[in-house]
């Protein structure tokens, strides 16, 4: 039987021995996903693309519990001003090139804003950029569906209890379900258990 298991692993390029065992350690079929605010952005990427990965970069979008949940300067906001949300988008993405698609970063309340993720949405596609969801929010999938743009969102998080028991019995669920359904994608954090 055919079946694919995609994994990304997030978080990266703010620790850089982390980064540096993900890029060299991880199999090139890992997708590695990169904070936009990490010194020497592009430098890793380069690295990562070098070794063979596909990157993604994070997009950090307003939680609930923002600001209390810092997810820092440029965060696109629910009800933030939309030439705003597009600036802080632009420079976002202007940290670097390199990679094909856009993970969001938490983003609860971004999610429930329609206008707001439509508008998201509309500018990447308008930059043939995909979307991965992180799993958590499963209407940026729809939102991004509707504007065209391509998209999937993870299945599961494979390291939420951060323990080599946990994320084997994760792994195992997701080869479970690429049985059943043909595929399945994993999402990880750049914890040293999950690499």
């Amino acid at each position: 039987s055919n079946k694919k298991i995609a994994l990304v692993v997030g978080g990266l390029g703010l620790n850089a021995r982390i980064t540096e065992r993900a890029i060299n350690q991880l199999p090139a079929e890992v997708t590695l996903s990169f904070v936009p605010y990490a010194d020497n952005l592009q430098g890793w990427i380069n690295r990562a693309r070098a070794s063979g990965h596909e990157v993604l970069i994070e997009i950090p979008m307003e939680p609930f519990d923002f600001p209390d949940n810092d997810t820092g300067p440029q965060t696109l906001l629910a009800a933030g001003n939309a030439d705003e949300n597009q600036r802080r988008l632009e420079y976002l993405l202007s940290r670097a090139s390199g990679y094909f698609g856009v993970v969001n970063y938490l983003g609860g309340k971004f999610a429930a804003n329609a206008s707001a993720s439509a508008a998201f949405m509309h500018s990447l596609k308008a930059r043939g950029l995909g979307f991965i969801g992180d799993g958590s929010y499963a209407n940026l999938g729809n939102v991004a569906h509707n504007n065209g743009v391509k998209s999937v969102n993870a299945d599961r998080s494979i390291d939420q209890r951060p323990s080599a028991a946990d994320i084997n019995a994760q792994l195992g669920a997701l080869e479970a379900l690429a049985g059943q359904k043909g595929y399945a994608l994993g999402f990880g954090v750049a914890y040293s258990v999950t690499i």
